[in-house]
């Protein structure tokens, strides 16, 4: 059986096993005007070297051991002969000093010492000589450094380099194994609810056949083992090598977490890690990477390899907990441990920016030139359109631009100069702006912009570590996104300009339809599924999410009896604007009462705003809340631990309990209150965003491509909130409840479209029978809670 090959180029390999030194985020990124500055003086250096010089020369060199074949392959960046020596040469770019220079990079000598090795052995030398050539990318200036090396010097230091390497590779290979034989006989670990059986087969044979596929099944089908499963045997079985599960929110993570745990306990033996965010990680009060402010970002490159391999050796499940421990063991950065573990892992629970963000993502797997086959299991998929948008959109501010001006005077007059320009753009476009203005494209802007990072890159680079005011650092990331968001601007783009609350002008480049974006993340991978109790209609979900036309679709019916839950609509009440009063709420505070009198339980009432659940709990709770009754209300911006509160309200709660909470907000969706911990929901309104210029916007865009733009910006996404909402409800086979829809729209065919087939059996009422409907039903139901 011929031996696996594994793939690693000179400048990855040697970046791996040889780093060191202090981790810093203080230094510019490499800015693209950087890379062209680079590439520019790289094709200077090498066209003045003369006709015997070979620029850009590819090498390879394969190595063979008792389990692995390891292929290092590169491109030289020159090769020449000078007195019968053979040079190697390695340029590099830098805005730096060069006369400062004591000595080369470690890691870039090592890169041109692969080279001379792989040239020597090629050809036979005894000798081989390594030039380093530093140019300023500003002056151009150019600095060399020169060192001869014996083969024997370089064939030994070569393979300890490759040994270094291969100790990971052969751990990686017999892990695999033993994963791969742990399968051998791996069943689903439930008997198999109605619906679980074809999402199973359908998400197998997706990945089987490299597709993408969009699956609408209702909340308690059991989505999350469903798609987990599949995808575990896919990998098993070669036809895939990392699984991606991507979230929203913290709770349907820890589902994941407990799904991976569940099939560990049937004999699987699969290494999972959960990327948390960076601030709840960190050590210290405030992420600030550079040793100066943090005690494990020193020397945190001399010990994190060893760090990871320990951890990667002893344990298959790297949570939260077992990343602080390790790190604070290792003395390193935990956020940077969990990134650099998670390459090694055979499957990454992260929130979606990870793989999608164009600031965030995992360059270990989605960076330049890199791939793989990697599964993405998409969860709550319908909250990708809106952050999908998010992450593809950027913008920049006159107001943000002179407040950066002001701050970098004492630091760069070149980075004045270049602010200074862009306020000049921006202020004429400001004389222009009444309200929002659409325009062609970013115009001038976008160069003025570029020149401004590179006198920004250039200042972190000649600053060596030292700080700049943070506000500036904050400028400097936002000019970051603006360029990189600049190059994406196609057909799916509106750019715009919109006044600020100071009245200064700002230039958004604004994401209307994000599925190219996303497509060229996915495109990475090898196969999709995005899932979700609420992907209807789905058509417009895969306009929105996927480019491909050949994505497949499935829709999985509710596996719950109907008769244990009732749906009712109120025809006589309404949440528009126009209808918004004392009366209205006087109405709605009603309908909420007669619902609890109908049995007493735990309920919640989602809200379209903040404002109109305070206006509406005011009346119920002075006119129609009884002693019996407990009111608790959503406050915005929570934290988790009011959130957790808030939700053991409902667990605790042995009387009647009523929750005023907002549609589209934290308890709307991924939460799960079963059995009598919730019997009822009432959904106030459709759900529509408030009118504003994006969503005017997204509208008047839709409208010009031939579709119904009113349902793509506003009734759509509302819709979804009203039946995530309403899924808060029945989760479980034994669970019985009743969902109140507040808002006589409903009743029209342009919003019962957009209801799931199982609930056909949704009925009228008014303020008048809602109550006897209600206890009908629970007579019916024949609830085990009495009453």
């Amino acid at each position: 059986m011929e031996k696996p090959a594994v793939r690693i180029s000179v400048r990855n390999l040697v970046e791996f096993i040889l780093r060191s030194g202090d981790l810093d985020n203080r230094r510019g990124a490499g800015d693209k005007e950087a890379m062209l500055k680079g590439s520019r003086l790289h094709r200077k250096i090498q066209s003045r070297m003369g006709s015997e010089y070979r620029a850009e020369v590819s090498m390879k060199l394969e190595s063979e051991y008792e389990d692995v074949r390891i292929i290092v392959e590169g491109r030289a960046d020159g090769i020449f002969t000078e007195d019968d020596q053979v040079w190697i040469d390695e340029i590099k770019g830098v805005y730096a000093d060069i006369e400062k220079m004591e000595e080369p990079v470690a890691v870039h000598k090592a890169q041109a010492k692969c080279y001379a090795w792989i040239c020597a052995r090629d050809q036979g030398l005894e000798r081989a000589g390594v030039q380093m050539t530093y140019g300023n990318l500003d002056t151009e200036e150019i600095r060399r450094f020169r060192e001869i090396y014996t083969a024997e010097e370089l064939r030994d230091w070569y393979q300890g380099l490759l040994d270094a390497y291969h100790k990971w590779i052969a751990y990686q290979i017999a892990w695999k194994k033993e994963r791969n034989s742990s399968m051998e006989g791996l069943e689903f670990p439930f008997a198999y609810r109605e619906g679980q059986r074809k999402i199973v087969t359908s998400v197998y044979h997706s990945i089987s056949a490299g597709k993408q596929i969009f699956i609408q099944a209702p909340t308690g089908v059991g989505k999350t083992m469903s798609t987990i499963f599949p995808a575990v045997r896919a990998v098993g079985e070669g036809l895939g090598e990392n699984i991606f599960y991507l979230t929203a929110k913290t709770i349907t993570r820890t589902v994941a977490e407990e799904a991976f745990q569940i099939l560990s306990r049937h004999g699987l033996k699969f290494k999972v890690i959960t990327i948390t965010a960076k601030e709840k990680l960190c050590f210290c009060e405030k992420p600030e990477c550079n040793p100066e402010k943090c005690l494990y970002a020193r020397g945190h490159f001399d010990r994190i390899n060893n760090a990871v391999y320990e951890l990667w050796t002893g344990a298959d499940r790297y949570d939260r907990e077992t990343l602080l421990a390790a790190a604070q063991k290792w003395q390193v950065c935990p956020f940077e441990l969990c990134l650099d573990l998670a390459v090694w892992t055979d499957s990454v629970i992260c929130d979606y920016n990870y793989v999608f963000d164009p600031n965030v993502y995992l360059k270990r797997f989605f960076g330049e030139g890199t791939s793989g086959k990697y599964i993405f299991l998409i969860d709550e998929a319908h909250n990708l359109v809106d952050r999908g948008r998010e992450m593809y959109s950027a913008m920049v501010s006159r107001s943000d631009v002179l407040e950066a001006k002001k701050l970098a005077a004492g630091y760069s007059k070149g980075l004045v100069r270049a602010l200074e320009k862009v306020n000049r753009q921006l202020l004429a476009l400001e004389k222009e702006c009444e309200g929002y203005k659409i325009l062609e494209n970013p115009g001038a802007v976008s160069l003025s912009m570029l020149q401004v990072m590179g006198e920004m890159d250039k200042l972190l680079e000649e600053l060596h570590g030292e700080e700049l005011p943070e506000t500036l650092l904050e400028f400097y990331f936002c000019v970051r996104d603006f360029l990189n968001i600049e190059e994406l601007l196609d057909e799916n783009y509106v750019v715009y300009t919109e006044k600020d609350e100071q009245d200064k002008v700002c230039m958004r480049l604004f994401c209307v339809n994000p599925a190219e974006n996303l497509g060229r993340c996915l495109e990475k991978g090898k196969s999709a599924v995005f899932f979700s109790a609420t992907l209807l209609p789905m058509d417009y979900y895969k306009t929105l999410l996927s480019s491909r036309k050949d994505d497949y679709g499935i829709y999985i019916p509710s596996p719950f009896q109907q008769e244990k839950r009732c749906i009712l609509t109120g025809c006589d009440v309404s949440s528009r604007y126009t209808r918004r009063g004392y009366e209205e709420y006087r109405r709605i505070a009603s309908y909420i009462a007669r619902m609890v009198w109908a049995k007493r339980g735990n309920y919640m009432v989602f809200f379209p705003s903040y404002k109109f659940m305070e206006d509406v709990r005011e009346v119920y709770e002075n006119e129609f809340s009884a002693e019996w009754v407990h009111c608790i209300t959503q406050s915005s911006g929570m934290n988790e631990k009011e959130k957790e509160e808030f939700l053991e309200e409902f667990a605790r709660s042995e009387g009647t309990l009523v929750g005023f909470c907002v549609m589209g907000g934290i308890f709307s969706e991924g939460i799960d209150l079963m059995g009598e911990k919730l019997i009822g929901a009432i959904i106030v309104g459709t759900g529509l965003p408030q009118i504003g210029i994006q969503r005017e916007i997204l509208r008047q865009y839709y409208d010009r491509k031939g579709t119904d733009g009113f349902d793509y910006a506003y009734r759509y996404p509302g819709m979804n909130k009203v039946l995530q909402s309403a899924g808060r409800v029945i989760r479980t086979q034994e669970d019985i409840g009743a969902i109140l829809l507040l808002d006589e729209r409903f009743r029209d065919r342009e919003y019962s479209r957009l209801f799931p087939a199982e609930w056909s059996d949704r009925r009228n009422c008014t303020l008048r029978t809602v109550e006897s409907e209600l206890k009908q039903f629970w007579e019916r139901s024949g609830s085990q809670a009495g009453k």
